[in-house]
């Protein structure tokens, strides 16, 4: 078990960390890394959902439904309650809150989901285990990043500042939903449902682009996080236990009533139990939104993932 979640999370490291140096001995700037997020979060990462989500079959969809009710379910619950503590407890403001909820609700599935259900689903072929990752992608972007992104815009644009959200919920809804991590994935799920198939020649132009997605991710928040001072705190403290902890027993309670079978319990569950993700850094920065304990906690969920996982796989094989 331990060396299953070992080799996933290696690559996360390395690239981590790389970026993390480059920053850290100043050789790229770490204060001005917009040019690079636009590059990851409007074009490298989009176009990996677009790719992913438009090879997803319309019938893995209908099939996979019960997965998609538990993650979204899970994901939502999570980010409502963080990001209630974060403003009524760590007195958070919204900007700073939001971004803190979804690194905390929203774990790292493009990066982990395939390595770790690869060893922990006995019997999946390769493309079912695909199918749930692309799939637990997709609902990601599409069910909870809007609700970062809504409260992003509205605490940073002006236009939007001193308007009460009831009356902003519309325009603000939309805005979200144009913003290419949302918009792609929601296309290709509509060009699959359509029953069409991705162009070869296409997805081979599209393919760079796709694969260079969670590299430069990984590389970006590297090089975010060496730019700040990082404490462990007890926000951090916090975000670890109710990710790496919490969300996958609430997974558990909401598969357990919905009555799944052993091994789409098991999927749903170790895939709500991998450890915390990048979108809310990401959108952090490209916002001009700073939160430390996000950062925190991501790079202490990634590092206690390696003793947290092996729980859940001793609990439920």
């Amino acid at each position: 078990m331990f060396h299953a979640v070992l080799n996933a999370i290696a690559p996360i490291f390395v690239v981590l960390g790389l970026g993390y140096f480059c920053g850290y001995r100043k050789i790229a700037d770490n204060k001005n890394v917009s040019v690079l997020n636009v590059f990851v979060m409007r074009f490298a990462l989009p176009t990996a959902l677009f790719t992913a989500t438009w090879h997803t079959p319309v019938a893995g969809f209908i099939a996979k439904l019960p997965l998609i009710v538990i993650l979204v379910l899970a994901m939502w619950v999570l980010w409502a309650f963080t990001y209630y503590i974060a403003r009524n407890v760590f007195h958070k403001e919204p900007a700073q809150a939001a971004v803190y909820a979804l690194t905390i609700s929203l774990p790292n599935y493009a990066a982990l989901g395939v390595p770790i259900l690869s060893e922990t689903i006995s019997g999946a072929t390769g493309s079912d285990i695909a199918l749930n990752v692309a799939i637990a992608i997709a609902c990601g972007s599409i069910f909870l990043s809007p609700l970062t992104l809504m409260v992003l815009e509205k605490e940073t644009k002006a236009e939007f500042k001193d308007a009460p959200m009831s009356a902003l919920i519309v325009p603000l809804l939309i805005k979200a939903l144009k913003n290419p991590i949302v918009l792609w994935p929601i296309l290709g799920t509509i060009f699959s449902c359509f029953g069409t198939t991705m162009p070869d020649l296409l997805t081979h132009a599209l393919k760079p682009l796709a694969a260079a997605a969670g590299g430069g991710a990984l590389f970006l928040t590297g090089l975010i996080v060496s730019a700040r001072q990082l404490k462990i705190n007890g926000a951090v403290i916090f975000g670890f236990i109710l990710k790496n902890l919490i969300q996958p027993v609430i997974a558990y309670g909401i598969a357990i009533a919905f009555g799944l079978p052993a091994a789409l319990l098991a999927a749903s569950v170790f895939l709500i139990a991998l450890a915390t993700g990048f979108f809310g850094v990401m959108f952090g920065n490209g916002f001009g939104v700073q939160d430390e304990d996000s950062e925190g906690t991501l790079l202490l969920s990634t590092i206690l993932f390696a003793i947290t996982m092996p729980l859940f796989m001793y609990c439920l094989l």
